[in-house]
């Protein structure tokens, strides 16, 4: 799974973002799902909090 920030001055979707990275990666590092997120999750010091990441995906039904 991949958490996107976008920038201003794009509108790119999900799907066109793992549309991408099928063309232009290799196909174990295309991720299965795309979670566009305003900000992430950050500890004082400006790391990211992956546990919290984690919790949220575990929390979500599977699409499949």
């Amino acid at each position: 799974m991949a958490f996107i920030i976008p920038t201003a001055r794009t509108s790119a979707s999900a799907d066109d973002i793992i549309e991408w990275a099928r063309d232009n990666m290799a196909n174990f590092k295309v991720p299965r799902r795309v979670e566009i997120v305003d900000a992430l999750p950050l500890n004082p010091s400006g790391k990211v909090l992956k546990y919290v990441l984690r919790d949220r995906v575990a929390a979500e039904p599977p699409t499949n």
